[in-house]
């Protein structure tokens, strides 16, 4: 079940995370909370900036937001809320974002806020937001940013060992600390 909260967190985090906005803006209207509803489409589609869409897949998120998308729910809001005018100026607005102009879902829709009909948000589906797959996990490798440790600096004369680890016996006559080394 989402909740409200579950998103407040994840937008305190990443306020410029419009996914975030959407799906809560989604929540806000199962939950009968238009105003808000219509603040967080709003919030997502300027999160968007302008852009057709956001590939969230860099994220480890399997899903890709589209600006139409977001129109179109902002319009389903409108629709609760009888701003039927509004709704049509919006979803007009969503064709002109729509991808290679495939607007039957949009044609739909204006037919259906013109004859007063409420229209059905979209949403991500269950179990691709916030969830990475399982694949994508199993092959994530460990990467070294160190790299490789040298010893820069040793007390012992002519020591070219190069790493880590316990201290090692030392030759007999190899070493013979000085008094001044000892002092």
């Amino acid at each position: 079940c989402f909740t409200p909260q579950a998103f407040n967190k994840t937008i305190e985090k990443d306020n410029s995370l419009a996914v975030g906005y959407f799906q809560r803006g989604f929540v806000h209207l199962q939950l009968e909370m238009y105003e808000e509803a219509l603040s967080d489409y709003h919030m997502a589609f300027s999160h968007l900036r302008e852009n057709p869409f956001i590939d969230y897949k860099q994220l480890g998120l399997r899903h890709i937001l589209y600006a139409w998308e977001v129109l179109y729910s902002t319009a389903a809001v409108q629709c609760h809320l009888q701003q039927w005018q509004e709704a049509r100026v919006t979803l007009e607005k969503a064709v002109v974002w729509r991808p290679e102009r495939r607007t039957a879902i949009l044609e739909l829709a204006l037919e259906r806020v013109q004859d007063h009909l409420f229209l059905e948000p979209m949403l991500v589906p269950l179990g691709e937001l916030f969830r990475p797959r399982k694949k994508e996990v199993e092959q994530l490798d460990s990467k070294d940013f160190l790299g490789k440790p040298k010893v820069i600096s040793s007390i012992i004369p002519n020591d070219e060992y190069i790493g880590f680890e316990p201290l090692r016996p030392q030759k007999q006559g190899f070493y013979e600390p000085s008094a001044n080394a000892l002092r």
